[in-house]
């Protein structure tokens, strides 16, 4: 009998590390682990390493595995030095103090050369808006610097023996905004028009290519094998194994909407991020900041726990009554207004009900996804499913009013690490396997559209 060979997929998030180890061939899942990361919008790195060594070993090491791969948190900032060194904490995605930069470098070259060039206009999330921030605000950092990476870059290198070269992936790199997906290339003059000059960045490599072999000090054997690793939406759309026709509505602290494309897409509005993805595709995607923890906030606020939150929300009808919520409690991404706020509209003496002011949380969390879908319909992505994941996909207000705000059926993906499960896939393609991976397991849900609720939402949006 042939000895089964075992994949590691990591997925390094914003919040925590989790880690999936399964069967290369049959994608069984044998074993996890997971450990939490720190709270804030800047992070040492060193922190994402503790971490995933931590949950390496929750899911039971690495001594038995042959291929590991990381998907991690996409557009941060890691800045090094001539030695390697670490300068700063990084910029995470979430960090808004980029976004008068992000500004600066629309107006000094124009929406429309960002988005023909690398396919997505400058917002404060993205790394090329970061390096102008620390050029401009922290000078003598600047100066040090010799060397930029984002997380998964970073974390890929420190599995591999010191002194190994830095790489990363298309997906990942796609949303830096100095590498361009339709040509498939750096714009190392973008950077340098950013940061003041040029930094060193790492090789991009291809879907199945390797990054190299796992390091001693890990407890893993000499020759395992580390695949190019990717974003975390790419991993996820790897994980679902997603295909064009397949729009993913991902809702956890943040939503995206993203689907697999076989062309790029080039958006000047700069709602659509035309992203890469991690097969050799694209990956359009949408980004809002504001998805469970709108959900979260509220119940909160009306002093429910998740269940009750869903009760309160699904006693109300469609329209909650009247009341509406804009749902830009930690600014907004996508439209673009890094300094706005939240706003509850509508209400009288009677529609101030928990039960209303629940409902409206949820629907306004999920007119913003809506909008989301029909930027990317707008870029002529074609949609033939939605999936919802993430962990607020799983409350049932969300399951029974998503379908009713989207227009059409939505199929509930299960409960699932799919970021990991991505890096695993990748880990597995790497190796060679001859996968038979399962299709991701769910159900449908189907409700009356309610465009009466979209359209008080964009009022209030558009106010």
């Amino acid at each position: 009998m042939t000895a089964r060979r075992l994949v590691a997929g990591v997925d390094s998030s914003t919040q925590s590390c989790k880690v999936v180890i399964r069967d290369a061939e049959s994608g069984e899942l044998l074993r996890q682990g997971r450990a939490s990361h720190p709270e804030g919008t800047e992070v040492d790195p060193r922190a994402w390493e503790r971490a995933l060594r931590e949950a390496v070993d929750a899911a039971g090491g690495l001594t038995d595995v042959a291929a590991i791969s990381i998907a991690g948190q996409q557009h941060g900032m890691v800045l090094l030095d001539e030695s390697d060194e670490i300068i700063r904490p990084a910029l995470l995605w979430n960090d808004t103090r980029s976004a008068a930069a992000a500004s600066e470098l629309v107006d000094e070259l124009g929406a429309q050369a960002w988005s023909d060039g690398v396919g997505t206009v400058p917002v404060a999330s993205l790394t090329v808006t970061k390096l102008r921030w620390v050029a401009h605000h922290e000078p003598t950092n600047a100066a040090r610097a010799k060397t930029v990476v984002l997380p998964h870059d970073w974390l890929t290198n420190r599995l591999m023996s010191e002194g190994s070269a830095f790489t990363t992936d298309r997906g990942d790199a796609s949303g830096t905004g100095y590498w361009s997906p339709t040509e498939g290339r750096y714009r190392l003059d973008l950077l340098a028009h950013a940061f003041g000059r040029e930094l060193e960045v790492p090789k991009v490599l291809g879907p199945v290519d390797v990054a190299g072999t796992v390091s001693g000090s890990w407890g893993a054997a000499t020759d395992v094998i580390i695949g190019c690793g990717s974003g975390d939406n790419m991993g996820a759309a790897l994980g679902l194994g997603a295909l064009p026709g397949t729009v993913i509505v991902s809702l956890g602290t943040s939503g995206t909407a993203f689907a697999v494309s076989e062309t790029p897409t080039s958006d000047s509005s700069g709602a659509v991020a035309g992203f890469a993805d991690a097969t050799g595709r694209f990956l359009p995607l949408v980004c809002t900041l504001n998805a469970a923890l709108v959900l979260s906030t509220f119940g909160t606020i009306l002093g429910v726990d998740h269940v009750g939150f869903d009760r309160l929300a699904l006693e109300a009808t469609a329209g909650a009554g009247g009341v509406s919520l804009l749902p830009y409690l930690a600014g907004e991404r996508t439209p673009n207004r890094p300094s706005a706020t939240g706003e509850l509209a509508g209400l009288n003496l009677s529609n101030s009900t928990p039960a209303n002011i629940a409902r409206a949380a949820v629907e306004g969390m999920l007119c913003g996804m809506a909008d989301a879908i029909d930027a990317l319909t707008a870029q002529g992505v074609p949609i033939e499913r939605i999936v919802l994941i993430g962990g607020a996909s799983q409350s049932l207000a969300v399951q029974q009013i998503a379908p009713a705000i989207f227009g059409r059926p939505v199929f509930v993906a299960s409960p699932g690490e799919y970021v990991a499960d991505g890096a695993a896939r990748q880990a597995a393609k790497a190796l060679g396997a001859d996968q038979h991976w399962p299709d991701a397991s769910g159900f449908w849900v189907e409700a009356a559209a309610t465009p009466h609720v979209r359209a008080a939402y964009a009022a209030l949006r558009d106010r």
